[in-house]
């Protein structure tokens, strides 16, 4: 997303993305939102720190829903391939493989917008809207959280190597070495947490009078038009959803040849 865009027109298009994508419940259109991302992380030059963000958050949940939906399936009727009481089925491929790329869309989506958004400008903007303070701090804070710790930690690991600390090749040495960089961590993050609320009461945080900003955010009508179209657009997916008039999308089922393995294969 360019630097130009307002943070709230930002915001507005991953939120009404990820809304109709929710809508539209369907794995090609979740695919497609997730290829419009990668697109758009390129352009941004944010590719190389959101695939492996995305990479860590959904390999256990799609590991997770291959386990339970790919193979343990009570609705699944057309049977691929079976274990005993693991039951590989069409339906049951077909909803792991749609929440999959559904999840991955929502991670794609608001990854990027975390990636490519300025916290100072997005607080800015919701402070001149009159957003309350404590929920604009809340968000800059998840968003500036993860390069925070990793920002700490580099810095924890760089202190404890100066002293004389040697993390081996193998797997029980790093474990070893995690749980020692942990503790100065958690210490560290809530004695900082500690000073930023002495900071915020100190300068009126929660005092009921509106603030001002140096900052300037430039906004145009074309964009204020662009995050009504597509709150609107979103708001319309979701009642259209919600009251059933959604075309459904079913995943066609039948159309590959059963395979049973219990003391044999069958076609």
């Amino acid at each position: 997303m360019p630097a130009r865009l307002n943070p709230l027109t930002a915001l507005a298009a991953a939120a009404a993305t990820a809304a109709i994508t929710t809508a539209a419940s369907s794995w090609a259109v979740s695919l497609a939102v997730v290829f419009g991302g990668a697109v758009l992380a390129v352009r941004a030059g944010v590719a190389g720190r959101l695939a492996p963000a995305a990479a860590v958050i959904l390999a256990p949940f799609w590991l997770s829903l291959l386990i339970m939906h790919g193979l343990f399936f009570p609705e699944g009727r057309t049977v691929l391939a079976e274990w005993g009481a693991a039951r590989v089925t069409t339906e049951g491929l077909g909803f792991a493989l749609d929440m999959g790329a559904r999840t991955a869309a929502y991670v794609a989506v608001f990854l990027l917008f975390s990636f490519t958004v300025r916290v100072p400008d997005l607080v800015a903007v919701m402070s001149a809207r009159r957003v309350p303070p404590q929920f604009g701090y809340v968000l800059a804070s998840t968003l500036t959280l993860a390069p925070a710790i990793s920002g700490r930690l580099a810095r924890i690991r760089q202190a404890q190597e100066s002293r004389g600390l040697v993390v081996g090749g193998g797997l029980l040495p790093r474990l070893a070495a995690a749980r020692l960089q942990m503790v100065p961590l958690v210490l560290s993050l809530i004695q900082e947490a500690g000073d930023r609320a002495q900071a915020l009461d100190s300068r009126g945080f929660n005092g009921a009078r509106a603030r001002t900003s140096y900052r300037e955010v430039p906004d145009t009508f074309a964009q204020g038009t662009f995050r009504a179209v597509a709150l609107l657009l979103a708001a319309a997916a979701v009642a259209l959803r919600i009251s059933g008039h959604w075309p459904d999308t079913q995943w066609p089922a039948g159309r590959w040849p059963a395979i049973h393995w219990a003391g044999g294969v069958r076609g």
